[in-house]
Parts: C-alpha cells; sequence; structure tokens
C-alpha cells in the first residue's frame, strides 16, 4: 500500500494568519507602558496590574505572550525586561521608540490594511482622501510626533556623508521636513547651516519645536505649504529629501526632482533616504516589504529599485548618483548632484 504524502509544515501559514494578534498584543503593552513599570520595578502580574491600572488576569496574559516572543523574560512570578525592551521600549531609555505605534498601527495606515483586497485590485489605496498623501490628514502630526526616535540613526548617516568642512556656511533645505529632525541634525553638526524647513504648516509646528529643543531654532527657517506648489527659492547647497519619493508614481518623482535640481546651487546635493529593495523587488526583506505599505496607502507610489531611482534622477539631470546603504537601517541614502 502507497503511504500518504508527509503534508507540509502549516506553521508559516499560521504565522502569517495570527500576526496581528502578537501586533495588537504590542501595542497594548506599549499603550499600558508595560515595559516602562517593569523597568521600575514593578515585577509581578499583581504589582504591574496595579501600576497600569489593569486587571491582573489581563496584565498576566499579556506579559506571558510578550515572554513567549521573546520581549520579556519570566522567573517565577516576575517578570523582567530583555536587553532589546529595556532598550528599545522603556520610556526611561533615551532610545525610546515605541511612539512609533501610534503612527504604523494608526488609523489611516490600517484603514488601508483593512481593506488592501481592493487595493490590489485597484492598483492603490481605497482609503478616502488618497490616505497617505492626503494634506489634510492628522496622521502627518501624529508621524512627526511618534516616528522621531526612529529617524535619529539615518538624520545622523546623512549629515556624516554631506561631505562638507563642518564649519562650512551651507544652506539646506529639508522637503517634507516632519519632525525636522534631518534639517536639525544637520544643523547641529554645522554651525555655519541655514536650515529651510518644508511642509504643511500644522506639521511644521513640530519641527519648531525639536529645533527649539536641540538649540538651533534661530537658524531654521519655515516654508509652509506643499512641497510641489511652495517656492523654494534657489541657492541650496545641500536638499533633504527623505521618506518622501516613494509615496508617488515616477513621472510626479521626475517632476519634482526638476524642481529640486532647480534649487541647488551650482555644486549643490540632493540627499534621498529611500527603502531601495535589490532589483528583484523581494530581498532584503525590510525593504522589499514597504512596497505593500505604499499599495496600501498611496495611490501610486513604490519602493523603489536603485536603477528605478537612478533613471529618475538622471531625467531630471542629476548625473552623478551614488548609492550608500545605511546597514543595520533598512534604508539608503542616495546622494544626487548635476
Amino acid at each position: 500500500m502507497t503511504q500518504p504524502a508527509m503534508a507540509p509544515d502549516l506553521q508559516p501559514v499560521w504565522q502569517i494568519m495570527t500576526a496581528f494578534q502578537l501586533s495588537y498584543a504590542y501595542k497594548a503593552a506599549i499603550e499600558l507602558e508595560l515595559f516602562t513599570k517593569i523597568g521600575e520595578g514593578s515585577k509581578t502580574a499583581e504589582a504591574l496590574a496595579s501600576a497600569t491600572g489593569s486587571a491582573e488576569r489581563g496584565v498576566r496574559i499579556l506579559a506571558d505572550v510578550l515572554t513567549v516572543v521573546g520581549l520579556l523574560e519570566k522567573s517565577g512570578d516576575e517578570y523582567s525586561n530583555t536587553d532589546v525592551s529595556a532598550f528599545f521600549l522603556d520610556k526611561n531609555s533615551p532610545a525610546y521608540v515605541g511612539s512609533a505605534v501610534e503612527f504604523i498601527m494608526g488609523p489611516t495606515q490600517m484603514r488601508g490594511m483593512m481593506d488592501l483586497t481592493n487595493a490590489v485590485r485597484k492598483g492603490g489605496t481605497t482609503v478616502e482622501g488618497d490616505g497617505s498623501v492626503d494634506p489634510e490628514s492628522p496622521m502627518w502630526v501624529t508621524f512627526a510626533r511618534a516616528m522621531a526616535p526612529l529617524m535619529f540613526p539615518a538624520a545622523e548617516a546623512i549629515a556624516s556623508n554631506i561631505g562638507l568642512p563642518n564649519d562650512a556656511k551651507i544652506k539646506v533645505l529639508d522637503i517634507a521636513a516632519g519632525h525636522g529632525l534631518f534639517g536639525v541634525t544637520v544643523a547641529k553638526h554645522f554651525p555655519n547651516a541655514e536650515i529651510y524647513a518644508v511642509d504643511w504648516p500644522n506639521v511644521l509646528t513640530v519641527a519648531t519645536e525639536n529645533a527649539e529643543k536641540f538649540g538651533v531654532a534661530e537658524r531654521h527657517h519655515l516654508i509652509p505649504g506643499s512641497a510641489f506648489d511652495v517656492d523654494f527659492g534657489v541657492g541650496y547647497d545641500v536638499i533633504l529629501n527623505t521618506n518622501f519619493l516613494h509615496h508617488f508614481d515616477k513621472p510626479t518623482c521626475v517632476s519634482f526632482m526638476k524642481k529640486l535640481a532647480a534649487g541647488l546651487s551650482e555644486e549643490g546635493k540632493i540627499m534621498s533616504l529611500e527603502f531601495t529593495p535589490n532589483d528583484d523587488r523581494v530581498s532584503p526583506p525590510p525593504q522589499a516589504l514597504f512596497a505593500l505599505i505604499m499599495l496600501a496607502a498611496t495611490p501610486g507610489g513604490d519602493a523603489y529599485t536603485f536603477a528605478e531611482l537612478k533613471d529618475m534622477f538622471e531625467s531630471a539631470g542629476l548625473t552623478k548618483n551614488e548609492n550608500i546603504a545605511l546597514s543595520p537601517m533598512p534604508q539608503n541614502l542616495i546622494i544626487s548632484s548635476r
């Protein structure tokens, strides 16, 4: 008798199908400040229940789940943070990034994912107001506040790759400034830099707060409005074009890069920060997976390969394009000039 073939392992399918449960467990832990309370000494379910204003049963189950996935450790009845959760998820850590969940799992992003089937059919977001490119969306203020902690490494990498003496007098344009940290970080490294931040007025309030916080407010100037419509002026030595192009289709990107190129000084450079997958579009995983977010949240955005970006930049008259991987961050920095 022929033996039936062994069935493949179902676990990969099961993990994908149930992954949302862990995302929501993580979100609940951040909102309850669970990692912070553990870091402050509340180690048991009873103590955590009191510290977070939760039911003991609820916090025990949540903490056990977080232990299963490796964000907590458990010994007897006591929980403790792992090195990762202590560094990134305790609000008392200077490297805290838990606030990012407010944007990544925010209403606009989640609506797009909840209707992903129709986004695939349409080839773009089904969220009313065009999702992530709606200028009136309050999510951009949320983005500016929530995502700022994740931007520090990239901001430092950009500043270190400008390639000019630190005492140089430079004029810097910060496109879609948001939290303002890219321009602010350049201002910190270049004490003679003047920063001109472009974004919608409500978002620029966050950039201003950060400029004041880091002591560069007197050199941080605002250009309120849509980056597509406002007059930037000319003579920029550096243009920071960060996390912007992936929201738009290729013709829009080419047109916008032409506008940026027109604002450069003779030796100026544009520094674009993007999630850039390899030409196969399925590696590395973080960059490749970013395309799904753009499908769910934008009408025509994408995670563009370097070859695609290079073609767009050359079409805008930018013939020199250097691609720098910012490992371990899942982004690339493309430095472009004429």
